[in-house]
Order: C-alpha cells, then structure tokens, then sequence
C-alpha cells in the first residue's frame, strides 16, 4: 500500500524565507516550489539530501494537528479506501478555508486534497493529492 505513495515530511518553520535561504545555502538544498498569493508564507517543497520536505508556517490562531509525515498520492479516494479496508481510522476532515469541500475524511482545497489518520503509536500521518478539481 505504502509502495503506491510517495512520502514526505513537513517541517514547521517561523520564517519561510529565511528557512529556505539557511536549507539551500546551509544544506545544499533546491527550492521545488513555494506556495504562491496567501500561501507565499505558509508552504514550500525543497528537495534536500535526496528526500522532498515541506516547510510550513502554521498560524497561531490554527487549531488544527499538522502531520510531520505525508503519504502523496494520485487518488486519494482510492488510497483512503484501501486503508479502510485495512482497518485505518481517519480523523474528521476539517475545511481550511470558506472554499473547502468536505467528503468524509476528505478535505478538498483549491491547491489539492488531505485525509488525516494516526499510526498504531498515535502519530498523525497524511494522506495529500495535489491540485484536485473542485
């Protein structure tokens, strides 16, 4: 199952620019995209050390857990489907903004889809798509 999906970890950051600069200059790493309008300062992909991470910058006021380890999958339907099947749990899908479309465990955003759900130790692990037509 795991072997249809791509990981990756997400690194909290409190300066999105200067985390960038200190992971390219400091560590070699290459900036692979950076979100662009509201999401400027909240998200980025670098590739560093072989592996992709993504830098976020969550707001103080946000209540929702981040997962610091991301399953990336093409269909995410299909992906959260086989772990039920497998007896995974999902967390209740939160929306993140006015323009949030909830299916189940689903959440769909403008820029793609997530689907929360913990380990067998209580870590919060992610399901994401990219870019997903609303």
């Amino acid at each position: 199952m795991a072997s249809e999906a791509k990981m990756v970890s997400l690194i909290p950051v409190r300066n999105m620019s200067r985390a960038i600069k200190f992971y390219k200059k400091a560590l070699g790493g290459k900036l692979r995209d950076r979100g662009r309008g509201p999401m400027r300062d909240f998200w980025a992909s670098l590739s560093v050390g072989g592996a992709e991470v993504w830098f976020v910058a969550p707001e103080e006021r946000e209540k929702r857990k981040l997962a610091y380890h991301t399953f990336l999958v093409k269909d995410i339907k299909r992906y959260v489907a086989k772990l039920k099947k497998r007896g995974v749990k999902f967390e209740k899908a939160e929306p993140m903004g006015k323009d949030s479309r909830i299916e189940g465990p689903i959440a769909f955003e403008r820029y793609g889809a997530s689907a929360m759900f913990k380990d067998s130790e209580g870590n919060l692990l992610m399901a994401w798509q990219n870019a997903v037509p609303m």
